[in-house]
């Protein structure tokens, strides 16, 4: 694999991973899948050109499972990582009061702490790797506070905030840090629930007449962000531009919308 580059993609069974490992496999690079879906992955993976792709058994919230996948993708590539995509994530939406301890937990051990894990166990294989990028799925959400979404987006500020911290650190090691920060992206996370109702995140944004924006467009995002020179955030989907721009010019008319829409879910 002397001139192959590679990537390995956690959340790589379904949605943005799956997309993300397509179009990257499709350029000529080795794709690494990591999930806890292995049925997933082995579907992702059936996608793939033959011989571009190793399957690795992943809960990032696990260090020993993080430390044990990388060092069995190194063995297939020769020690090198071109590419690491923080990608594995959960979305559960609803009032923090509506949280259960649970939910809580999960979403920040698998969207934040398990962005840490990967960061901090892989940058061994990036430096090992000339022009290196770590990738870091952050989301629009991450932009500025979304009521109805507090944990979860406080998660997508701090792994915002650990990209713009790990460029700057990172640097002297000649590695790039990424961060895409998506819209509301046609995946089976918005099939994730809202905290104490029946309704799903997709739901919740189809009534909120919010756009839904296709997975397709996110791995183009990824593809431009890892070659990216300059730029550490990747905006994605018109949502995420829209609300890029609102939070540094006009912040007051999100926090007036998000106090509307946090009403009318407790019912006032």
């Amino acid at each position: 694999m002397t001139d192959t580059k590679t990537i390995f993609i956690t959340g790589g069974a379904s949605g943005i991973g799956r997309e993300v490992a397509k179009h990257f496999a499709q350029r000529g690079w080795f794709v690494g899948l990591a999930d806890v879906n292995m049925k997933g992955m082995e579907e992702t993976a059936a996608m793939l050109p033959p011989g571009m792709t190793s399957t690795h058994m992943l809960d990032v919230r696990s260090r020993q499972q993080w430390t044990t996948a990388l060092e069995a993708f190194a063995e297939k590539t020769g020690g090198k990582l071109h590419v690491l995509f923080n990608n594995a994530g959960v979305g559960i939406g609803g009032l923090l009061e509506e949280h259960t301890e649970d939910d809580i937990e999960k979403l920040i051990d698998i969207n934040f702490k398990g962005v840490v894990y990967g960061a901090h166990i892989g940058h061994k294989y990036l430096k090992a790797t000339p022009g290196s990028c770590l990738l870091n799925t952050s989301s629009a959400s991450g932009i500025y506070g979304s009521a109805g979404l507090s944990v979860y987006s406080a998660t997508k500020f701090a792994v915002r905030g650990l990209s713009e911290a790990l460029d700057i650190e990172w640097g002297p090691d000649n590695i790039r840090v990424r961060a895409l920060l998506p819209s509301f992206i046609d995946t089976p996370l918005l099939d994730g629930p809202v905290a104490r109702t029946n309704q799903s995140s997709r739901d919740s944004v189809t009534a909120a007449g919010l756009e839904i924006a296709p997975v397709a467009i996110v791995a183009e995002a990824a593809w431009n962000a890892v070659h990216d020179a300059k730029n550490v955030h990747s905006y994605v989907g018109p949502t995420a531009r829209k609300l890029a721009f609102a939070a540094k010019w006009m912040p007051g008319s999100i926090r007036k919308r998000g106090g509307i829409m946090a009403r009318k879910r407790h019912g006032d």
